[in-house]
């Protein structure tokens, strides 16, 4: 397996683990598991995406920065703090907005690589790409808001 083909299955691991993990989230829930899978697998993600090829720092690259930042917070809110007080919130907003970065990432991809939703928006400039990034963030701020409201309070 190349490192190319190993980012691609943990940046999809991410996709699945942190969609399952904001949803059980929105509902007060941090299955210890899942959010293992879903931390460990965003972190491995951005880290294999720096020896990939074009070199330099580009903007996958300040995604991946800005991730692995969002996901420092995340860790040692939930390991270090045990969400206590504040980092109950802030565990909440910087693990979904992490989780967002990837999906984000996810969407662009699929409309670069994927033939169908390629024709629909070929430079990423076109409607439906606009669209399906709003209705992705529009999902992830629903998940971040319930999430504060039922883990932030400790629900």
């Amino acid at each position: 397996m190349t490192l190319l083909q190993i980012h691609v299955a943990l940046s999809l691991l991410g996709i699945v683990a942190g969609l399952a993990a904001m949803i059980a989230m929105s509902q007060g829930k941090l299955p210890p598991v899942l959010t293992a899978i879903f931390l460990g697998s965003l972190v491995l993600t951005s880290v294999t995406g720096f020896p990939l090829p074009p070199f330099g720092l580009d903007p996958p690259r300040i995604v991946g920065i800005i991730s692995l930042v969002l996901l420092a917070i995340a860790i040692a809110a939930l390991y270090l703090f045990r969400l206590a007080g504040a980092w109950r919130w802030i565990y909440v907003v910087t693990a979904t907005a992490a989780c967002w970065f990837n999906c984000f990432v996810g969407v662009a991809q699929t409309f670069m690589k994927i033939a169908f939703f390629n024709a629909l928006a070929p430079t990423q400039q076109e409607p439906p790409f606009l669209i399906a990034q709003l209705a992705v963030l529009a999902l992830f701020i629903v998940f971040g808001w319930l999430g504060v409201k039922h883990v932030g309070r400790g629900a």
